[in-house]
């Protein structure tokens, strides 16, 4: 029975994927290309026109009108978002497919190509959103359209959600938390497939590990304020709304809060040991013994990554303060951002941002409810699937699970009770492929390969078995 199931998942993926080993019109490429040059980011694009031309796709695939919609929030008339259902058996709960495509503002000034025009380079995707998150949902929309053409019929329906301002924190057009609050039954599932987690890269282009995201850390702002009379920049004085602030951060940059391993981040270090080298492994493996060694701690928290994933963090993110050149400063104010980490509690946090700022000269106050993040299982149904699929793609790379320093939506779904996993089969170089900066890329390769593994994964994932 086993043999004979994945001998139907191969013939299904390699019949479904033969789109994307074709020249550059293939379908997979050219809805990247129509989603890529559409300008999703909030300072001048359009969700609504880019999920429409999504729906307008999935339709021309063959998916009924009745089971594709475009949602707009009231309000928000550029903040559209998608759902459509590819429907199966219903003998299983279905599997939610998850990708936003909004992106961050890009300036065209700053690039070196037109941020929001594809181009192909060197073996590089370059664009804002080529790599987050549109390759992702450009993947999932051929996928839906694939399988439909090869009249795919699982046991649980596939519901693909395309969303809106997942860049954004707090919005009031978040896409994902409209759905929930009025929409509930078209997104409701067993599970959900996110971004996040990925592959990492070597410097000569190796794959080091296939990362499942399990878990992302906790998002909380907080807003600095200092104020003071003020006066005349003539006659100074050391109660200064700029000198309090500025004291209060610096004090804040040299704390460090408590390393701690969760098992999805003991579960990181112990694997990822195995495949680095030389002191890197060796403090890897340091940190794992009670107590954890010292110096190993030390030298891992240099790394911003590792440091990351072993402490909560706060950085100060803006400043803004004064009023004039000649007065002295009347208010000063700051944001600080929080990542924290899952089972901490959000408000010792802010008990210890009062205690390193040390100034009763600083308010602090929380930008908006912090979304709790429970981890998800990581289940021997996900783990079997994504193990075998990576096994067979790229030989003897290790799946590791890992924990978003980041935020995505799957943080609203998992306080529902949908456990959201990122795993999306694409490999990154070791920068990140300059996500939220300049001159955003993806590899080609991994974007195709990226399409190959989702396809596998999603099949396997909804089978008749």
């Amino acid at each position: 029975m086993i043999a004979r199931l994945f001998a139907v998942i191969a013939m299904l993926a390699c019949a479904a994927t033969a789109a994307a080993q074709t020249p550059k019109q293939s379908l997979l490429r050219e809805i990247y290309r129509e989603l890529v040059e559409i300008d999703t980011s909030d300072a001048s694009g359009d969700t609504t026109r880019a999920a429409a031309a999504m729906a307008a796709r999935l339709r021309a695939g063959g998916i009924p009108a009745a089971d594709i919609q475009v949602i707009v929030p009231p309000g928000g008339a550029k903040k559209g978002n998608l759902v459509a259902r590819l429907r199966g058996s219903g003998a299983k709960k279905p599997l939610l497919l998850l990708a936003h495509i909004d992106t961050v503002n890009a300036k065209r000034e700053d690039w070196q190509r037109d941020p929001f025009k594809l181009i192909e380079e060197n073996g590089y995707f370059y664009a804002r959103g080529s790599a987050d998150d549109k390759a992702m949902a450009a993947a999932l929309v051929a996928i839906m359209i694939q399988l439909k053409q090869q009249n795919y019929r699982g046991n649980r329906d596939l519901i693909l959600a395309l969303t809106t301002d997942e860049e954004i924190i707090p919005s009031p057009f978040s896409g994902i938390e409209y759905l929930i609050r009025n929409h509930r039954d078209l997104i409701d599932a067993e599970l959900a497939l996110n971004e996040g987690g990925g592959g990492l890269l070597d410097r000569n282009g190796k794959p080091l590990y296939h990362g499942i995201q399990a878990g992302e850390k906790v998002f909380q702002t907080y807003r600095l304020e200092v104020t003071n009379a003020g006066g005349h920049s003539a006659r100074p004085s050391k109660d200064n709304a700029i000198y309090h602030l500025a004291a209060g951060l610096t004090r804040l940059a040299q704390h460090d809060f408590p390393f701690k391993l969760l098992p999805v981040t003991r579960g990181y270090f112990e694997r990822a040991a195995d495949f680095e080298t030389g002191q890197l492994a060796a403090d890897m493996k340091a940190i794992l013994r009670e107590p954890p060694d010292p110096a190993a701690l030390a030298r891992l928290s240099e790394r911003p990554m590792f440091n990351a994933l072993m402490r909560t963090t706060c950085v100060a993110t803006m400043l803004d303060a004064g009023h004039a050149t000649n007065a002295l400063p009347q208010r000063a104010r700051a944001v600080v951002n929080c990542r924290v980490l899952p089972g901490e509690s959000v408000s010792d946090v802010q008990k210890t941002l009062t205690r390193v700022l040390a100034d009763d000269n600083i308010s602090i106050t929380p930008d908006g409810v912090a979304v709790l993040s429970p981890p998800p299982p990581l289940t021997p149904e996900i783990m079997r699937a994504v193990t075998a699929i990576t096994s067979e793609m790229w030989p003897g790379v290790p799946v590791i699970p890992t924990l978003s320093a980041g935020a995505t939506d799957g943080r609203f779904l998992a306080n529902i009770g949908i456990p959201t996993y990122g795993i999306t089969g694409q490999f990154k170089d070791a920068d990140g492929d300059g996500v939220h900066g300049l001159n955003e890329r993806i590899r080609v390769n991994s974007f195709d390969e990226g399409y190959r593994f989702l396809i596998r994964l999603i099949i396997t994932l909804s089978a008749v078995n």
